[in-house]
């Protein structure tokens, strides 16, 4: 979702989407940690591949999240709720 996505929202559907992308931090890092673990065994075994790719893929995933949020946040604010 971009910015004119969440101008499209109602209140109610923007205040469940802003409950349901909070980020939990601690969950968040144990994981990426566990990816970061996953890429170098990968490259220690000398397996670097495509499989190799897809945890940095979700890695990025988790680092965009709060980026979102972010702007689920400006969106409330603005609209004074």
């Amino acid at each position: 979702m971009n910015q004119k996505d969440l101008s499209q929202l109602s209140d109610e559907e923007l205040q469940e989407a802003v409950k349901r992308n909070k980020p939990s931090p601690i969950i968040d890092a144990l994981f990426i940690g566990f990816l970061a673990g996953i890429i170098i065994y990968s490259v220690v075994a000398n397996t670097w591949g495509f499989l190799t790719l897809i945890p940095l893929f979700i890695i990025y995933k988790f680092l965009k999240k709060p980026e979102y949020y972010e702007a689920l946040l400006k969106e409330l604010k603005r609209r004074d709720l």
